[in-house]
């Protein structure tokens, strides 16, 4: 899998909304790779934020 693959799949599993930090910390991923990940699901439309600095996944 992919660093993309593995963060949304990470949003899937989220029992509530993350912060970059934390998925970056939960998968081992780098925090700047992480960013670049969201900004492109951000651009998809496939997570959201409910509130400042964290997101899940759009339902």
């Amino acid at each position: 899998m992919d660093n993309y693959e593995v963060i949304l799949d990470f949003f899937s599993k989220a029992e509530k909304p993350v912060s970059a930090g934390q998925i970056a910390t939960a998968t081992g991923i780098a925090r700047k790779e992480v960013d670049k990940v969201m900004t492109k699901l951000k651009k998809e439309e496939k997570i959201i934020s409910p509130k400042v600095c964290y997101w899940e996944i759009k339902k």
